[in-house]
């Protein structure tokens, strides 16, 4: 993958910077204010045909929010119980456009192994992904529920994933891996994004809602 510009690269040794000053790193680099990266159609993206019939998406957004994990990988296991904000995009060759899809997920730990579930509320199609912790590296699957009255009439999707955690524990970022309607196997970024340690009744229908 071609390296970043000096822009995006300075953007990207800002993982050390306050959270207000990246976000507001962010909006400079992109043109785009925070609140809409990662919402359908995504601009700035970059699909590129792999000339097996696939796409692979890169966008400011993948490229900025990919944290570099620690020097040496903990041996503690890091909770990472709650709940998160799953966003990831994807390139719709029907449509010929990119396109985000975001859900509220509860995560829920057992030693390295990871599970998160989407709340029914938070979109119209249901996500879950079973991951494994090494380190700062989250390996493990997805599989999405399309929404039945939409685009891709209650198709169901999987695929692999593989993330990145920062070293706050609070962003995950890297890239899925899946097949598409026309059985051709894409790529594209993926992030979660903490929101709540909790993961009480009230706190679930707080985040019972459209994700954003």
């Amino acid at each position: 993958m071609a390296a970043p510009d000096t822009a995006l690269g300075a953007l990207h040794n800002g993982m050390r910077m306050s959270q207000d000053d990246f976000a507001r790193a962010l909006e400079v680099v992109t043109g785009l204010p925070i609140s809409l990266l990662g919402f359908a159609a995504v601009p700035g993206g970059h699909v590129a045909d792999d000339q097996q019939g696939g796409h692979d998406l890169t966008s400011p957004v993948s490229n900025l929010a990919t944290p570099t994990p620690a020097a040496e990988p903990s041996t503690a296991h890091r909770s990472y119980e709650g709940v998160w904000l799953s966003r990831y995009q994807y390139y719709s060759s029907g449509r010929e456009e990119s396109f985000a899809g975001q859900h509220f997920v509860v995560l829920l730990q057992h030693g390295d192994r990871l599970t998160a579930r989407s709340l029914p509320g938070s979109a119209s199609s249901s996500l879950s992904l079973d991951l494994t912790v090494d380190g700062a590296v989250v390996t493990g699957t997805w599989v999405e529920q399309t929404d039945p009255a939409g685009y891709y009439r209650g198709a169901r999707y999987h695929g692999a994933i593989q993330l990145l955690a920062e070293p706050t524990g609070r962003r995950m970022a890297g890239k899925w891996v899946g097949f598409g309607k026309d059985m051709d196997v894409n790529t594209g970024p993926w992030e979660l994004v903490f929101r709540d340690a909790s993961t009480s009744k009230a706190t679930l229908d707080w985040y019972n809602t459209p994700a954003t």
